[in-house]
């Protein structure tokens, strides 16, 4: 297995670096602020995703067309994505080109101009992108799902926003976001590759000199007001989608990686895994069925998705709800709970096989948890969980009467 030892730091005006040496010529750096969707007020939703598109649109240095040729001209790649927490640019680079991508970061985080043509023109974009996802019942279901799972929270807004939303921003929305949360207090800068800590140090001291060390921030509303639902609308073209979860512990939680066992037992990436040999391999009811856990700072959601013909949605449902309770009545035996762990510390090192997974899995857990648990660290805490452990956390969360559901039926 692939050992890693990634180190912290902090830079002179409190920026933190998480900095991992791997010897490889492409390297990867990310800029991760505490800036996703969820700490977006009431009117600026979709705001911090649409900033995410608008950095590359002109400094005080470069127009959008230099921004975007700087780092693929040498080809290498420059992207950025924002998530409910988390708005992240980064690059993928050949190493020698390491003080470009520096440079470039640097510069879109400091200092975006947002050209009003610009500005409008990404608002076509973004309304596209939109569309796109409002015609894709497979991806929409997901994004549903959380709005009502968290609704009337930002937790639950769609990270895209709404086209009001989108084409009510303005430069000042822009401007005001940037200041509130691009500061030094609120980045952290990942990287994985084959050049020196002191000369990346040297590097972002030189270029991060100027970043706001810190903003007066609104608090993030924490959400504790889950009611479970079962909602079935009419969406979907050929195919039907459903999905069932509910609310799960936070990342801060002790019971996370319990949590993270349990979702890889029951419906994880394996092809062993309960519903897939149930839902999928014994009866044939649907393409694909997957389970997944998703954490924030204060609370966190389970969901199982499948995809199926419209005749088969109860049918396969009902086995769902069989294998959840099945996994909530009985505890595993010490050699089925073996398997589990190696297999769950398996998928975990496939993870890590990627050195661009890996840097914006180490920014997010830095970001997150403000340090980094090495290998060893996070198989010990797997090792210590016990099969009374996974009976407890499934009677907690999978019990029918708190599960949510929401199904896309098939048009008759």
């Amino acid at each position: 297995m692939r050992k890693f030892k990634p180190t912290c730091h902090v830079l002179s005006n409190g920026v933190r670096v998480v900095y991992l040496h791997v010897p490889a010529q492409v390297a990867h750096i990310g800029f991760f602020f505490g800036a996703g969707s969820r700490y977006e007020q009431e009117n600026e939703v979709g705001l911090a995703h649409f900033l995410e598109h608008c950095v590359f649109k002109g400094t005080t240095q470069r127009k959008a067309l230099h921004i975007l040729s700087r780092i693929d001209s040498v080809g290498g790649e420059l992207n950025a994505f924002t998530s409910k927490e988390e708005l992240c640019l980064h690059a993928s680079f050949s190493k020698e080109h390491i003080v470009r991508a520096v440079e470039l970061l640097s510069d879109i985080s400091i200092n975006s101009t947002f050209p009003k043509k610009e500005i409008e023109n990404e608002k076509e974009v973004i309304l596209d992108e939109l569309n796109s996802y409002l015609d894709s019942p497979s991806d929409k279901i997901f994004d549903d799902f959380e709005a009502e799972l968290f609704k009337n929270h930002p937790l639950g807004n769609n990270i895209l926003g709404t086209k009001v939303s989108v084409e009510s921003f303005k430069y000042s929305d822009l401007k005001k976001y940037v200041e509130t949360y691009f500061t030094a207090d609120n980045l952290v800068v990942s990287f994985v590759g084959n050049v020196t800590y002191k000369r990346l140090e040297a590097l972002l001291q030189k270029n991060l000199s100027c970043i706001t060390n810190t903003a007066n921030r609104i608090p993030i509303a924490n959400f504790s007001n889950y009611r479970p639902f079962k909602i079935r609308t009419t969406e979907a073209n050929y195919q039907a989608h459903a999905i069932l979860g509910g609310i799960a512990p936070s990342y801060k939680s002790d019971d996370r990686i319990g949590m993270s066992l349990l979702i890889n037992i029951l419906g994880g990436p394996a092809l062993n895994s309960r519903l897939n040999l149930s839902v999928r391999e014994k009866y044939g009811l649907a393409y694909s069925v997957e389970a997944s856990y998703s954490s924030f700072a204060d609370t966190g959601f389970w969901q199982i998705y499948y995809g199926c013909e419209g005749k088969n949605v109860d049918r396969a449902k009902d086995l769902i709800y069989k294998e959840l309770k099945i996994i909530s009545s009985k505890e595993l035996s010490v050699l089925q709970l073996k398997r589990a762990k190696d297999q769950f510390k398996g998928h975990l090192a496939l993870g890590m096989d990627s050195n661009n997974g890996l840097m914006q899995g180490l920014g997010k857990s830095m970001l997150a948890f403000n340090q980094i648990d090495t290998i060893d660290e996070i198989h010990q805490e797997i090792d210590k969980i016990k099969s009374s452990d996974l009976l407890r956390l499934a009677n907690e969360y999978f019990q029918e009467q708190s599960v949510s559901e929401l199904i896309f039926d098939v048009e008759k």
